[in-house]
């Protein structure tokens, strides 16, 4: 539990940070007005679902490492083999995005959106859209670090990027620091110059630490490796799936919503960002018990996979029930930071996000359940099974429920946070299940002592 926690905490206030980069850029656009934080939006949820996408790919580095370091302790070369074949799926992924992000404009219209906002829309992502690999490449080296279980200088850049990234942003897009005025550009930019801030830094910090520059990662980066790389894909690929099946559910449920009213709409999204913020914990947990559970895994050693797999899902979904108990206790309080509780004309909005908070209070406890229990399957390198139960759970279960309650019963909002609860807890269910039948299913190999003696 110890060795879990003091894994966890930087991994998740890393997440903080980097989910905190993204809420100064939405400030700063409502600086430049409704269009533009209209615009911004319409931007940044398309990028995000394939930039989640390329986070599942290179995410798959962790595991392998973890792995690889539970087998040999102080193995270098592989490591280093690891890395840089993640930095060629960074690359390899990278490319094909950029190409659909540049004619984002033709997708947004497609969708029915405004030509104008989607026209705004288009000019901030193709700014945006450059921000994506050196951010991916930052990623590969803080999944190196955290298989490492030394995440703390991660952390640090991640810390030091949010002030950079609000400078960046700020100057560029209302015209400070005798900079151009971009508008939306500048915000994209100011996003570019973050993540390559972070890739940067985080290299410098590999390639001159006394303990980490001994694995040369960037010594002829451009050597091939074509089994490691198929094998990163075969872990990464459905690890990227599994992500973008949860990501889209959310869009598609903010869509759905909006079809319901503008007040439900609203209360929706201020529920859903509670529930975000709180995600980043067991989020992070997760990323430390995949580390964790892979080491063990490495080891051969099936009481530590055992040990790692149940201390990080005993913190994650704990978490979870602290935050579920003070959203049932205290929904006006939280509701407060978002809304003017005294202004009567924000009366039915607070109604319905006390509403749906009740249901988050649920949420809360499957959400932490199910990205811990697929953190735990990924330390095992199982990532196709739980990629399956969540296609079946969000998009077979908790999307159809959500429609009909929200669309064929009185429930209307109320049923679509009842579906998004209910699939996340099927998900959570099934890969509960499957981790209790780790062994009989054969993902955990027998140390070569216990074959024998069978």
């Amino acid at each position: 539990m110890a060795a879990m926690l003091a894994l966890s905490w930087p991994l998740i206030l890393t997440n903080l940070a980097q989910h905190s980069l993204m809420t100064s850029d939405v400030i700063l656009m409502g600086w430049l007005g409704s269009d533009a934080l209209a615009a911004g939006a319409l931007g940044t949820n398309l990028y995000f679902a394939f930039l989640i996408f390329g986070i599942g790919l290179v995410s798959a580095t962790a595991p392998v490492i973890a792995e690889e370091l539970g087998r040999r302790r102080h193995s270098v070369r592989e490591v280093r083999r690891t890395v840089r074949q993640g930095f060629w799926v960074a690359v390899t992924v990278a490319v094909p995005i950029w190409i659909i992000t540049w004619n984002g404009e033709a997708i947004l219209l497609a969708t029915g959106q405004e030509p104008s906002l989607a026209k705004a829309a288009a000019s901030y992502m193709r700014a945006l859209q450059w921000s994506l690999l050196p951010f991916l490449l930052y990623l590969v080296l803080r999944s190196f670090l955290s298989a490492l279980e030394r995440p703390g200088w991660a952390l640090v850049i991640g810390l030091l990027a949010i002030p950079v990234n609000f400078a960046a942003a700020y100057g560029l897009m209302l015209g400070h620091f005798g900079l151009p005025a971009l508008g939306l550009i500048g915000a994209g930019i100011g996003t570019v110059i973050s993540s390559t801030f972070m890739f940067v830094a985080l290299a410098i910090v590999i390639s001159h630490d006394r303990q980490l520059r001994r694995y040369h990662l960037f010594g002829r980066f451009w050597r091939p490796d074509w089994a490691r790389y198929r094998g990163l894909w075969r872990i990464g690929l459905p690890i990227a799936l599994t992500m973008a099946f949860e990501v889209t559910i959310f869009n598609a449920a903010a869509l759905l919503m909006g079809r319901l009213g503008a007040n439900e709409l609203a209360a929706h999204a201020i529920a859903l960002q509670i529930a975000s913020v709180c995600f980043m914990v067991p989020f992070g947990i997760s990323q430390a018990v995949t580390v964790r559970v892979g080491r063990a895994f490495g080891g051969q050693d099936r009481d530590g996979v055992t040990r790692a797999g149940w201390s990080g899902f005993a913190l994650g979904v704990g978490f979870m029930v602290f935050t579920a108990a003070l959203m049932l206790m205290a929904p006006h309080a939280l509701i407060g930071a978002f809304l003017d509780m005294a202004d009567p004309r924000n009366a039915p909005v607070i109604g319905f996000a006390v509403s749906f908070l009740i249901l988050a209070a649920l949420f809360q406890l499957v959400d932490g359940a199910q990205v811990v229990g697929a953190g735990m399957l990924r330390g095992l390198q199982d990532t196709r099974v739980p990629m399956v139960y969540a296609a079946i759970g969000y998009w077979g279960v908790g999307l159809p429920l959500g429609i009909w309650l929200a669309f064929f019963t009185p429930l209307r909002g109320v049923g679509i946070w009842i579906g998004l609860a209910t699939g996340l807890a099927v998900v959570a269910s099934l890969m509960l299940w499957r981790w209790l039948r780790r062994d009989r299913l054969g993902l955990v190999v027998l140390p070569a002592q216990e074959t024998l003696a069978a």
